[in-house]
């Protein structure tokens, strides 16, 4: 009993369950018979035969006796148990010979045999003389000489019975009803006799028995009784000696080996047949019936004793016989589909002969014209019975000579007819009275033609001149609609187009329409070749039931190949071309014989050279491949293949013809391929591949992104890592999916982003190391991903921009220059162009643009060094041109673009020496005021208790409007001005970045080590403690004439402040206190600060520097770092909120959640995470990161 693989595993094992039973079952009952078998075998050792005495009161009448042994004749197990009560009343001493002879005759079945055991126990516990009888009775079967009447037997009613006999032998023997082992011995020394295997249906019905016997008496031939050690104590109970065993086993042994010589011996007279018939084919087309009917009875006599021979070997515990292939003979046979143990070795090896279900439909699946046309338009119907005397009378007319007698005889034979025909018209239809008038005029004609015969000749002149004129006229509309259909014969380029016309012939068939179709199919245009398989087609459907049209048509072909291959010109390539493809297209439909196209082919082949190459070469394209795969033919073709392959060696031929060789042998033998072997992944593979490769899209990211989430990275990140690099094997526009998802799993997984963005770089230089052509799509994708991942700010733009340098500059200057970018590869303008049509159009203000047009005009040198560019690649860079610096020049020479290097460069350099020297002149004139301020604050603790009141409350405010202005920004992206204010920002970030190595750092570090050394002038410094107190003092004034009872506001910071330089005001926008410090003091020991005082009614700032070690700087980064951990805790506390609302309603309804962190008036949306916008809105993906562990997502203009 077998179940789906996809049952729960319960439902699983109850099958096990019930074969476990079941196997339990059958060897207790096989252990139940085999004791029932030993204990009659006891009994049957030593019967209790009862004396004369209890036999008397039997029932002794010859009626009941006679009636019980009837039924001995039909011993089953259905009647055993209400005979054997029969025979335990009756008294059979009289008629034991009776009842010996009525088992002997019995026919008995494999399933009654232990029923007829049962029955012979019982006669012989009661009956001394019963055993020997049957014993000899059963004997006797096995030797038809002794008894006269077996020899009319049927044979197969003979085997049969010697097979049912032979195992009731067995059994006896096995119950002890017959003790003796002779018997057996006589038998097997017969069966096994070498004279038996002359006679063909001796020897199979012999090898039966003998498997038989081997089957069923194992241990007499001493062969092992595997898992049948319960019938081990039978046997052993066996009187069997050792010699008797060793006989058995010799006798079995000798025949077995006699008859596998004989198997041989078939097989070779089999082979030499098919040898011969194939000749005969190949000549001929065609076998005999005679050769035919040979053939197959020989292949049926091998085969039945292939499987007698291999079923004794079975039995014997041997090898079947294995038969040697001859590979210079061909399977031929009748066509039906049969198969020799010998033979099924090459009809595996075979190919399928077609390709698809298409192909073989249109070569094997005609059309039945039968079942469209009548039968008498295509000339199969015979004319009816009662059209016959009219057609006998109207000859009989027609045909009448001058002379009297032969008239004589005419008109007996027309009334004899007429008669005849009205006799019977009478006895079938009394309703046609029309017909017996028209024969009473006929005869009536045929008396008084004899008195007027001038008359009648001229009535005859008449009736042909009117017939001639109709068939004239009938001709003539056939005529038309013959050439009509003829000129359609050009259009049929379809199956249902030709067949349509072929059934449309029919219905004007007639021996001229068909050899004007033949001329018409003959003469089809030399250039024309689709057409054939279409016009062989039509030809193979009318050939079923219009033999001529083909043989009609094979002979005009051949005629013209004969011709065209004499002639040995060079001339008409395109019609010897047609001629022998139209030959090809009639062997695809079996109309063409094999043998036609193998001589053709070996005329091409005996003058290999010029046309008759390309002749053979398109016979073989044509029908090559199915010649090769057709088991009739496939070893011959193999050969031809063979020697046009040394003519192809042996021969100087010109390029063209080598490869119209070369294709024409690999079209009809390709060469041979191992089997791909399927890659088998675990379900978790198969699983993250499914959710890469084929979930994966705009609606569906969330989830994909929750999925990979919840698998267990510790297993699978490195294949995850593996999937995300194959950005190529999935669609190019999802790409972006790919490193948005990368972007989401930053978030819990840092590592693996870093992962990413390494190996994404990595294989772009292993693309640029080996420049394969098979590489090409891989390294467009991984462009393409690399300039997504700077869209979702995952790599910066240095790293941007040292690819693009990368990817100009690599390999050149180098010995392998021309391999890794030889000067007609474009292939580097085309990876340039894909990533800056990704991420280019996001290098337009600060540093970047900078960095981007010095890149563009490098690139420009690049591509005017390639030369003249392909049309596309002109084109898409037109396109990048027009998308990222419409306005930017396009140099037409490398001598400009290098004057314009070299413009740029120098540029460069006066803008770093002016940037440098004004930075030297601003630090040398802050030196001393940062020395006198510094010594005038330390002195002053007043002035530290007003900055820690006033000043650090205006410096948090501002940080807190920043970042309150930032997060409003993101959740509304019509706020221009800021987003411009977030771009500076990124931008001079870069700026700061790049900087860092140029020449500006290292004169600023002098500077710093210049200010160190400086000494402190104390008229300054008292100077500045005067001012301070002087300041501070107004101040406190100020602050007296405020009500007592009104709170303490802070006052509003000025605009100016945010409108000057980005420098002047960067200190007060970060959000750590050491980060603004530091960035302020560029390094040194004091700390420049913006004091905010009120004189009257105006707002002023005063720039100072305080000592980073005053208490001032010291409880200011004290409160700013309690109160930033204070606002981390209360976001990460908000953000943990939000992702357990947002994923409690994804799993609800799957609808983006939102949060709102109320500061004063502005309010953040954080809205569809992964849900990326167009490239053409030119925004950038951002995922800011605060430090209180949330995140948020938005996009920048």
């Amino acid at each position: 009993m077998e179940h789906p693989e996809d049952e729960c595993r319960v439902g699983a094992e109850h099958p096990e369950k019930h074969e476990d039973e079941e196997a339990v079952a059958r060897h207790e009952e096989f252990k139940k018979s085999v004791e029932a078998k030993m204990v009659l075998r006891q009994t049957n050792l030593n019967p209790e035969r009862p004396d004369t005495g209890f036999l008397r009161t039997l029932d002794s009448s010859i009626k009941r006796n006679t009636a019980v042994i009837k039924k001995l004749k039909q011993i089953n197990e259905e009647q055993r148990e209400g005979l054997m009560e029969e025979l335990r009343g009756v008294n059979l001493s009289k008629f034991v010979s009776e009842a010996v002879t009525a088992i002997c005759d019995a026919k008995l079945r494999s399933a009654d045999i232990q029923a007829a055991v049962q029955i012979c126990s019982l006669l012989h516990q009661r009956y001394k003389d019963f055993s020997p009888s049957l014993v000899q009775g059963l004997v006797k079967v096995f030797f038809p000489g002794k008894a006269a009447e077996d020899v009319d037997v049927d044979r197969n009613a003979r085997a049969m019975k010697k097979r049912s006999t032979l195992k009731l032998l067995m059994e006896l023997y096995f119950v002890g009803v017959v003790d003796d082992t002779g018997i057996f011995v006589n038998i097997v020394k017969d069966l096994t006799s070498i004279e038996h295997l002359k006679d063909r249906d001796a020897t199979q019905t012999n090898l039966s028995l003998l498997a038989s016997f081997a089957r069923q008496g194992r241990y007499l031939l001493g062969l092992p009784l595997a898992g049948q050690d319960i019938r081990e104590e039978l046997f052993k109970a066996l009187n069997v000696t050792t010699d008797q065993k060793r006989f058995f086993r010799k006798a079995f042994q000798t025949y077995y080996d006699a008859a596998v010589e004989l198997l041989q011996s078939e097989h070779a007279s089999l082979r030499q047949m098919e040898h011969e018939n194939e000749k005969i084919l190949s000549a001929k087309g065609e076998l005999n019936e005679e050769n035919a009917s040979a053939y197959e009875k020989l292949r049926k006599a091998y085969d039945q004793l292939y499987r007698g021979i291999s079923g004794l070997a079975e039995a014997l515990d041997m090898q079947p016989p294995v038969m040697p292939e001859d590979g210079h003979t061909t399977r031929v046979t009748s066509g039906e589909d049969t198969s020799s143990p010998g033979g099924s070795k090459d009809s595996s090896v075979l190919e399928a002969l077609w390709d698809d279900e298409d192909t073989r439909a249109f070569y094997e699946g005609l059309p039945d014209l039968r079942a469209f046309v009548p039968a008498v338009l295509l000339g199969e119907a015979e004319p009816k019975l009662s059209e016959q005397p009219a057609k006998v009378q109207e000859h009989s007319i027609d045909s009448a000579p001058d002379a009297d007698e032969t008239q004589t005889a005419a008109q007996e034979t027309a009334e004899g007819a007429a008669d005849a025909g009205a006799v019977q018209e009478d006895r079938h239809d009394k309703g046609k009275d029309r017909d017996e008038k028209d024969k009473e005029k006929t005869k009536e004609k045929s008396k008084e033609k004899d008195k007027e015969p001038d008359k009648e000749k001229a009535r005859e002149k008449e009736a042909e001149r009117k017939g001639e004129g109709d068939k004239e006229k009938a001709k003539g509309v056939e005529g038309a609609n013959l050439d009509s259909l003829l000129q359609r014969l050009p259009g049929c380029v379809s199956r249902d187009l030709i067949d349509q016309l072929t059934v449309e012939f029919c219905y004007l068939n007639s021996k001229s329409s068909r050899k004007k179709l033949v001329r018409a199919l003959f003469n089809v245009p030399r250039t024309s070749l689709e057409l054939l398989p279409y016009y062989s087609r039509m030809v193979a459907t009318l050939s079923t039931c219009m033999k001529d049209v083909s043989s009609m048509l094979l002979q005009l072909l051949e005629e013209e190949f004969n011709f065209l291959i004499n002639k040995k010109d060079q001339m008409n390539i395109e019609t010897k071309i047609r001629n022998i493809r139209f030959i090809g297209e009639l062997c695809k439909f079996r109309i063409a014989p094999p043998g036609l196209v193998f001589s053709c082919l070996k005329a091409c082949l005996d003058d290999f050279s010029h046309h008759n190459i390309d002749v053979a070469c398109n016979l073989l394209e044509t029908c090559g491949r199915f010649l090769y795969r057709s088991p009739e033919t496939t070893i011959r073709m193999a050969n031809m293949l063979e020697i046009l392959m040394r003519l192809k060696n042996v021969k100087n031929l010109d390029p063209r013809h080598i490869t119209l060789v070369e294709n024409a042998y690999y079209l009809c033998k390709p060469p041979e391929r191992s089997a791909r072997v399927s890659k088998v992944r675990p379900p978790l593979h198969q699983y993250i591949r499914k959710l890469l490769f084929s979930d994966l899209d705009k609606s569906s990211i969330e989830h994909v992104l929750r999925q990979l989430r919840k698998l267990p990275w510790s297993e699978c990140e490195a294949y995850l890592l593996k999937c995300f690099m194959k950005v190529h094997r999935g669609k190019y526009g999802q790409i972006h999916l790919i490193a948005s998802l990368t972007a989401g799993l930053s978030r819990y997984h840092d590592d693996f982003s870093v992962a990413v963005v390494d190996e994404v770089l990595e294989e772009i230089r292993v693309g640029l190391e080996l420049n394969d052509y098979g590489m090409q799509q891989r390294r467009i994708a991984h462009m393409r991903f690399l300039g997504e991942l700077y869209n979702y700010e995952l790599v910066d733009s240095s790293v941007i921009f040292d690819t693009l340098y990368l990817i100009l500059v690599f390999g050149h200057g180098t010995s392998e220059q021309d391999v890794l970018d030889p000067p007609e590869d474009c292939f580097r303008i085309r990876m340039v162009i894909t990533l800056l049509e990704t991420c280019g159009h996001y290098f337009d203000r600060g540093s970047s643009k900078r960095k981007l047009d010095r890149f563009l005009i490098h690139f420009q040198r690049y591509i005017l060094n390639k030369g003249v560019l392909p049309l596309d690649i002109e084109f898409d860079l037109q396109d990048l041109f027009a998308e990222l610096r419409p306005n930017m020049t396009r140099y037409a020479s490398i001598e400009e673009v290098n004057a314009a290097l070299v413009d740029l460069e120098e540029h460069e350099r006066i803008v770093t020496s002016e940037k440098a020297n004004n930075e030297k002149h601003s630090e040398t004139e802050k030196i001393p005021s940062r020395t006198t301020s510094g010594m005038s604050v330390n002195g002053q603790s007043l002035a530290n208790g007003i900055e820690e009141n006033g000043l650090h409350e205006e410096i948090m405010e501002t940080e807190s409007d920043s970042e309150s202005e930032t997060i409003e920004h993101a959740g509304h992206d019509d706020d221009e001005e800021t987003d411009d204010w977030n771009r500076d920002d990124r931008g001079d970030t870069e700026d700061e970045s790049d900087e860092g190595d140029g020449p500006g750092s290292d004169e600023e570090d002098k500077v710093h080590v210049r200010s160190k050394v400086a000494e402190v002038d104390p008229l300054e410094e008292a100077e500045f403690e005067r001012e301070l107190r002087a300041l501070m003092q107004e101040s406190l004034d100020s602050r007296k004439l405020e009500l007592r009872g009104r709170p303490t506001l802070n006052m509003t910071i000025p605009m100016n402040i945010f409108e000057g330089p980005t420098k002047d005001h960067r200190g007060v926008e970060g959000e750590s206190g050491d980060e603004t410090l530091d960035e302020g003091a560029g390094g040194s020991k004091e700390v420049p600060v913006k004091v905010l005082v009120k004189r009257g009614s105006k707002q002023q700032t005063k720039k100072m520097l305080i000592p980073r070690d005053c208490s001032l700087i010291q409880s200011t980064k004290q409160k700013e770092a309690a109160e930033l951990e204070e606002k981390q805790d209360i976001k990460r506390l908000v953000l943990e909120y939000n992702d357990r609302e947002e994923e409690e309603l994804n799993g609800l309804g799957n609808q983006p959640p939102s949060w709102t962190q109320s500061s004063g008036s502005r309010v953040a949306h954080r809205g569809n995470t992964w849900d990326a916008p167009g490239r053409g809105s030119g925004s950038r993906h951002r995922y800011l990161y605060h430090s209180g562990g949330g995140l948020y997502y938005g996009s920048r203009r």
